[in-house]
Order: structure tokens, then sequence, then C-alpha cells
């Protein structure tokens, strides 16, 4: 199949917001983000109805931005109470685990539950609930060249059986025991 386009990055990921300014402040004091633009129409332009929004942009690095949409005539946001809190989340990459652990303390210190670090094989990671209640998670990679090169050969095979029994395939074994652990 030729596809006729390619993508170059993703351009934005937009959430819902309780309050736009109190979103920018929180991830420009705890995650260190640039607030860099904002939006604020009576009209919404793809659709043409009639629904005031402000529409803030804060630059995560690496040319990833994160979006948020504050929507004063909508009903109180929620989140979808079919779907467990640990599946919809964010996940931004920090250079290394000294990273990760500073930034726990940090987060914390900024009055933030985190949870973690959870070892995940080829990664490690913490886990956090920003203002508005959406799950955020910072990981550094630790895996090597060798483990991310069979994880992507199995990768297929998971699938397929996953398919045909939506139970949990059997693969890497060393993927769930933490070096020095049990």
């Amino acid at each position: 199949m030729t596809i006729p386009f390619k993508s170059e990055r993703i351009h934005h990921v937009a959430y819902r917001c309780k309050d736009a300014k109190t979103t920018v402040e929180w991830y420009e004091r705890v995650m260190g983000f640039t607030y860099t633009n904002a939006f604020a129409e009576d009209y919404v332009p793809s659709t043409g109805a009639y629904d005031p929004y402000m529409h803030i942009f804060l630059d995560c690095g690496g040319g990833n931005v994160l979006a948020f949409f504050e929507l004063p005539n909508q009903p109180e946001m929620g989140r979808d109470t079919q779907t467990p809190e640990w599946v919809q989340h964010l996940a931004f990459k920090v250079a290394d685990f000294d990273m990760l652990k500073a930034a726990k303390s940090h987060i914390e210190a900024e009055g933030v539950d985190v949870l973690g670090p959870t070892y995940h094989g080829i990664f490690r990671s913490i886990y956090f609930f920003d203002p508005n209640g959406h799950r955020l998670e910072l990981a550094c990679d630790i895996g090597t060249d060798d483990q991310y090169a069979e994880l992507k050969s199995v990768a297929p095979i998971m699938l397929e059986e996953w398919d045909r029994t939506k139970k949990a395939p059997k693969h890497a074994d060393w993927l769930h025991i933490e070096p020095g652990g049990e």
C-alpha cells in the first residue's frame, strides 16, 4: 500500500483543561514547559458553532507541543469512567535515570503525589496527575540495542497471539525482572 504523505512529527496534542491560566502556570512551574501562544475564539473555526474557548500551547521540548482547551460554556469536564485512570496518559521522555529521580524530587516538592519509579524492562518511569486530572508519565530509556531488537522481532507474533486469545502472550522473560530484584 502506498500512502501519499508522510507525517513529520506530532504537531500538537490537545486536551481539555479546567482553567487555562492555572494550567499554564502549573506546566511552567512543575514541568518546565514554555507557554508559547494561545487562540481565543467565540466560534469554532472547523464547525462554525458558537462555543467560546481559550486554546493554549506549551512547548515540551524537541518540537513537541502540548495544547489545552478551556471551554467555559460546556459541562464540567470529567473522564472516561469506562477506562481505568492508568490507561489514558501522556508520557514525556527524560535523559536518564538520574534526571528521572531529580524530576520526582522536584515534582513532589511542588506538592504533587508521584508514583514510582516503576521498572518496565526497557525504561523506568514515574506517574502523577496534572491539576486537570490528566495522568502524566516521565520515562527514561534504559534498554540495550539487543533488547529493543528482540522486542521488535517478537512484536508481530505477540500481536497475532493477542488478537486470537485476548490474553498476554509470552514475550521476553527479562522484561519484568529488575536487575538486583527478584
